[in-house]
Parts: C-alpha cells; sequence; structure tokens
C-alpha cells in the first residue's frame, strides 16, 4: 500500500465497521477486501463501539433538538429585527419602492 493519506466517506466506513462487526472473516481478509491498513480499521471499529450507547440515549437526542430549535428560534428573531430596521432606514433615507 502507497502512504497517501485517503478520506473515506461515513457510507465506507460503516460498511467497514459491519463487516467486522459479522465477524464472518478475520480482520486482515476484512482490511485486504477493503484496501484499509488494518490499524485504521480498527480505530473506526472502536469508536463505533464507544460510542453506540449513544444511539440509545433519548436525552441526549432531546437535549440536541431543543438546542437546534433555540438556534432557530434566534435566528428567526435576528432576521425579524434585520428587516425592520432595513425598513426603519429606507423609510429615513425616503426610499420607495415601486
Amino acid at each position: 500500500m502507497d502512504n497517501i493519506r485517503r478520506n473515506h466517506p461515513p457510507a465506507f466506513k460503516a460498511q467497514v465497521v459491519l463487516a467486522l462487526l459479522k465477524e464472518e472473516k478475520t480482520i486482515n481478509e476484512i482490511c485486504s477486501q477493503f484496501c484499509i491498513h488494518h490499524t485504521q480499521a480498527t480505530k473506526w471499529k472502536a469508536k463505533v463501539v464507544d460510542n453506540l450507547s449513544h444511539l440509545f440515549d433519548d436525552k441526549l437526542i432531546g437535549d440536541q433538538i431543543k438546542e437546534k430549535d433555540h438556534i432557530i428560534d434566534d435566528l428567526y428573531r435576528e432576521v425579524g429585527q434585520l428587516k425592520m430596521e432595513l425598513e426603519w432606514l429606507k423609510k429615513k433615507m425616503g426610499y420607495t419602492h415601486t
């Protein structure tokens, strides 16, 4: 293998990890099949295993949704404020749109 760094898409990483978790082939066979180094495959698998419990943490997901909704509300509020300021400036400058 050459020493060129490659960025693998998430779907590819998931495919490799699923093959590793199935344990139908050895890690070396899987790494040869996907043309990756066994160290990289091991890191991806460890990351998945370490974070697997978060998939079932409804509170974490709920908190993330609340945070996203809060950010969206703030952005809409800011857009509304900016629109009001723009209209005020247009009025002060005598700008009329026909």
